[in-house]
Order: structure tokens, then sequence, then C-alpha cells
């Protein structure tokens, strides 16, 4: 049974995945076998999270990439296909927020959190897609939604960044529905509250009881806890599953 999630000899690249959460899973994918593509806009930092994981005894690299332009993405991809010879799993993690109230966001900011977290998800989707195509291979692709896409977060001015990943399972599914019959699996996470070093600032004001108060486990979720979560659906554990958004929120959602 545990070999269905063997990810042994699978190429995968990790968008975001200098940090944060994206590193979490794209550890996990490590964990599992895989060689990991640590693609991010801080280069730097890439750089570093990809030794890290090399000291940890895994395979991994670097690439810097800016999801939001497809130029990069496609150099990316090019990259990729042609060092390694084949693309098994596309996790896209790059995304970003800003805390307005809806009358007061600029088109500035409504247009970068659209550009990264739907427009970049659709960059990497169709580029990373069309080369699983041209291989001629099965593939998957995951997508970091949010239980946002979901609910209007309370007392949280984020509006358009919950409309951003509504769209993210919009295009999850219609990738999915396009793409099954080639045997690449689309299919999205959507994590609730973690503790990451972005939210932990937030976490300890009145924003962050009231989240537990509205959170039925009583926690915030540890970032190792997404990476099991992202080797399921990068292996053949969920081989007949696409098109679906998997919530992970500590029941908050429920209420």
């Amino acid at each position: 049974m545990l070999k269905a999630f063997d990810l042994s000899g699978k190429v995968a690249i990790v968008t975001g995945g200098a940090q944060g959460l994206g590193r979490a899973m794209a550890e996990g994918l490590a964990e599992a076998g895989a060689k990991v593509i640590i693609a991010d806009i801080n280069e730097e930092k890439a750089e570093l999270t990809a030794e890290e994981l090399r000291q940890m005894g895994f395979a991994a690299e670097a690439y810097p990439v800016d999801v939001s332009q497809r130029e990069s993405v496609d150099r990316l991809v090019e990259h990729v296909v042609q060092r390694h010879g084949r693309l098994d799993v596309v996790l896209n993690s790059a995304g970003l927020n800003r805390r307005y109230p809806m009358a007061e966001i600029t088109l500035e900011d409504y247009d970068t959190i659209m550009d990264v977290n739907l427009k970049g998800t659709f960059n990497m989707c169709q580029s990373a897609g069309r080369a699983m195509l041209e291989l001629g291979s099965k593939g998957s692709l995951i997508n970091i939604s949010s239980m946002s896409a979901l609910i209007i977060n309370r007392r949280r001015p984020v509006g358009v960044y919950c409309a951003s990943k509504a769209g993210v399972n919009g295009l999850t599914r219609a990738f999915a529905a396009e793409w099954a019959p080639h045997g690449i699996r689309v299919n999205a996470i959507a994590p609730g509250y973690f503790l990451t070093p972005l939210n932990e600032p937030w976490m300890k004001t009145q924003q962050g009881t009231d989240a537990l108060d509205q959170t039925p486990m009583g926690r915030f979720a540890e970032p190792h806890e997404l990476g099991p979560t992202a080797v399921y659906l990068a292996s053949d554990a969920s081989s007949f599953m696409t098109g679906q958004v998997l919530v992970l929120d500590g029941g908050y959602t429920i209420w």
C-alpha cells in the first residue's frame, strides 16, 4: 500500500517553495523520493532552501521564476524538461495577500493579487500541462487554494484574496476536465490557518483569537502537516482523483 505514495524518479516543480508552506510541501515531496525544483521569485532564498534540502540527503535544485510573467514560467518549464527529460508534478504554491477593506483597496493591489494568485496559477498549469502533453506523459498539477475560497474571513479585510483563490478552484476544475483523458490530473489544496512566519504576527492579536474561536480543533496547523496531502495528490495514491479541492482547515468551514 505505501508504495502508492512513492515518488522515486519523479521530477517536481514547487513554485513559492523557498519558504513557508511551499517549502514544507517541497520537503514532503522530496522525502517521498521526488527530485524537487524550488522555483521562487526570491532566487537567494530558493538557492538556500535547495541547499538545505540537499544537506538533508534529498535531490533539490533552485530556479528563479515570477509566475505572473508568462515568459518566466515558460523558461522554467523548458529548463526542467531539457535538464531532466521529464516533468511529473507541479505544485503551485506561489501567492500573496493584501489586507485592505473592499472600499479602500487600490486597482494596483487588486491587479497584483490577481496576477500572482490567479494568473500565476493559470500560467504554470497551462505551460506545464502543455509540456506534459508534448511528452505524452501523465502528471499531477496541484494548486494551492485556500479555505478563503469558500468563505469570507471574519473581521479580516482580505476579500480580493478570497476572490483570487475562488478563481483558483475554478481553474483547477477547468484544467482537470479537459486534461483527464490524457492522464494529467489537476487538484487543489485549500489550507486553513497555518503557523508560518507571515501569519504569526496577526495570530497574536485579537484576529488570532477570533480565528481560534472559529476553528473546531482549537489550534493552528503546523506547516509540516501539509506535506502528506501534497504527497498524496502528487502520487499514485490519488490516481483516480482529479478536479477536487481538499480542505485542511481544522474544521473552520464547518460552521
